[in-house]
């Protein structure tokens, strides 16, 4: 992937965290990247190409970011609960969270990549040994979490809507 490809798809994630799916346009990337609308429209040929590209890749990344987290501490809840603070922590919203409340607008080959996402958050979980219940659970309170920190601007919302999951981040 050339440079600019690269550096398209960091200014669609950073605006997608924000606003989803709606959260952008070509032209507020070109601005973003400093090239013509033109050459946004080179690499992804439409905002939906684009949008699943990056969805795509952030799922790489986190399927990735999982994997080295989970040969740190193998406790698959820890694992999951900690990632996932990360991005309140950086301020931001996992990109995945933002677009999957939205998920059935969305063009249906951003919502499929959407969907993989949370499909390989599930089977990780399940190889790590939680059955689908825990990982439905799990999954549902981390993103659920993210969102109420976002929505009050306050990483401490996050900690306390998961503190039952993480009881040592309490003691501390």
């Amino acid at each position: 992937m050339s440079e600019v490809a690269t550096a398209i798809m960091d200014a669609a994630e950073k605006r997608m965290r924000i606003g989803g799916f709606g959260g952008f346009s070509f032209r507020e990337i070109a601005a973003d990247v400093g090239v013509k609308s033109s050459s946004v429209h080179y690499h992804f040929p439409t905002k939906e190409d684009l949008a699943a590209a990056v969805v795509r890749r952030y799922g790489e990344w986190a399927s990735n970011f999982i994997d080295e987290a989970l040969l740190v501490d193998p406790d698959p809840v820890k694992a999951w609960t900690k990632a996932f603070r990360g991005t309140i922590v950086a301020g931001t919203m996992c990109p995945c969270i933002v677009m999957g409340a939205a998920s059935q607008d969305l063009p249906p080959t951003v919502a499929a990549e959407v969907r993989r996402f949370f499909e390989m958050h599930a089977k990780k979980m399940a190889d790590a040994g939680l059955d689908p219940e825990q990982a439905s659970e799990l999954l549902a309170t981390i993103t659920g979490a993210s969102v109420l920190a976002n929505v009050f601007s306050d990483t401490a919302e996050y900690d306390r809507a998961t503190h039952d999951l993480l009881p040592e981040a309490v003691a501390a």
